[in-house]
């Protein structure tokens, strides 16, 4: 029998989601993941001008979200 190991992020969905929800404008949930230059970008352009804030919630939402290393976020 395998063991299977699944890598997560240290950072948590939850967290991610209410960053995104409440200051994705802003790009804090790129911040909070460590993705500093799509922060930089989305502190710019007000979240690519407000639909690339809608998609970021709906991927946090579905898990298809991952951080600066490429891990998904853990629950």
């Amino acid at each position: 029998m395998a063991n299977y190991t699944t890598v997560t992020s240290d950072k948590s969905k939850r967290t991610a989601l209410l960053c995104c929800i409440f200051g994705g404008f802003l790009g804090v949930h790129y911040y909070y993941v460590g993705r500093i230059g799509k922060g930089v970008l989305y502190t710019c352009t007000a979240g690519l001008f407000g639909l690339g804030w809608l998609f970021d919630i709906y991927k946090i939402a579905t898990g298809g979200f991952s951080d600066n290393a490429g891990a998904p976020l853990r629950r």
